[in-house]
């Protein structure tokens, strides 16, 4: 059963997380809490330490919808290949996504993190190490079976595709438009199967 406690603490990380996304940890302040929230300062830190335990909660419920989001596609998926597709196909179309239409959360806040809040930029660091190493797994699963070319070199692999995928939201993201980002998810659908043993 869970506390009335934990209840309001969930509630309050799933109200403040979009605005983390969106304007940061150094841009959400205590009233942007207040107003999404419909609580009090007294409450909010009633159930949090500070600003910075917010942030690292958010930050780790923001992953984790990407990481179920992608984890519920790439399930109904058969070959290797075609679950590493679910990769392109989700940042394609992440505007449409609420939990991904101000970027990545992981990009997002390795951005900002990086010389100003360790803590965050260390959780940024291990969610995108998550990443790489479910990648490798599926690619060392998919040259065991003979899905994949035996000859892949994984880091690379995984390099590109976290590369492209970023990139190309990055470049949304400042210019407002998609051509980058469909250029690049492009590519990387034949980059992906162009792997195929």
């Amino acid at each position: 059963m869970i506390s009335k406690a934990d209840r309001t603490k969930q509630f309050i990380i799933e109200k403040i997380a979009p605005i983390f996304n969106c304007k940061g940890y150094a841009c959400t302040s205590l009233n942007d809490m207040i107003v999404a929230t419909g609580l009090t300062k007294g409450s909010i830190y009633g159930n949090f330490e500070s600003k910075d335990e917010v942030a690292l909660a958010v930050f780790d419920y923001n992953f984790q919808l990407v990481v179920t989001h992608i984890r519920s596609k790439m399930e109904a998926r058969n070959s290797i290949v075609e679950k590493l597709l679910v990769y392109p196909e989700t940042y394609r179309n992440y505007l449409q996504l609420p939990f991904l239409q101000h970027g990545c959360p992981v990009m997002n806040t390795a951005i900002e993190a990086d010389g100003t809040h360790p803590q965050l930029k260390a959780k940024a660091a291990n969610a995108i190490q998550f990443w790489r190493s479910s990648m490798e797994r599926q690619l060392n699963e998919g040259m065991a079976s003979g899905e994949i070319k035996s000859d892949s070199n994984t880091n690379e692999i995984c390099t590109v595709i976290i590369s492209l995928i970023q990139g190309g939201v990055m470049q949304t993201k400042v210019t407002g438009n998609t051509i980058a980002l469909n250029s690049g998810m492009d590519y990387l659908v034949r980059f992906i199967q162009n792997l195929k043993g």
